[in-house]
């Protein structure tokens, strides 16, 4: 297309970056990396409930 310029869009609030950055600035790297730590700790506890769930299955089955 002519006219347009190259370019990528920030991961988190898509606003148009250059071709090499990933995020729009400090801020948004910054939401990033807070929203991945989030979603890791939500994991850790979802996996950490169903092995209770399985643990508590299994022992109160006798």
């Amino acid at each position: 297309m002519p006219g347009i310029i190259p370019h990528r869009h920030c991961i988190v609030c898509g606003k148009a970056i250059e071709p090499e950055d990933v995020f729009c600035g400090k801020d948004c790297q910054q939401k990033y990396e807070e929203d991945k730590k989030r979603q890791r700790n939500y994991m850790i506890f979802m996996f950490a409930m169903l092995f209770g769930i399985l643990f508590l299955m299994m022992f109160s089955a006798r």
